[in-house]
């Protein structure tokens, strides 16, 4: 079951990586637009993660709050990639709050214990 978790793990951390240097590398040129790579890591993001959150019952199990607390950030940051996929350019505000949320699911996987 532990190797299971760390490929859960780590492809979890590639999606985390293919959303935040997409937007990133999007932000850097100039042009907001949602790329492939922030859609696909939006969608390992959230399946990944529903893998990472099944209970093993090894008594190690993440809180409850913190799962449904990053359930939801990964819904949103999902909702707001899918939906502004096709746009040929997206409201700064929009792209940023992205970024931004991506950054704080990190943080809360992080730091909250």
């Amino acid at each position: 079951m532990e190797a299971l978790r760390l490929v859960l793990l780590y492809v979890h951390l590639f999606g985390f990586a293919l959303l935040l240097g997409g937007a990133i590398a999007q932000y850097v040129t100039g042009k907001l637009k949602i790329n492939s790579a922030m859609l696909w890591g939006s969608i390992i993001q959230v399946v990944s993660g529903i893998g990472l959150a099944a209970p093993l019952r090894d008594g190690n199990e993440p809180d409850p709050a913190k799962l449904v607390t990053k359930f939801l950030l990964a819904v949103i940051i999902f909702v707001m990639v899918f939906f502004a996929r096709k746009r040929d350019s997206v409201n700064r505000g929009h792209f940023l709050a992205i970024i931004g949320m991506t950054l704080v699911t990190a943080a809360v996987a992080v730091f909250w214990r």
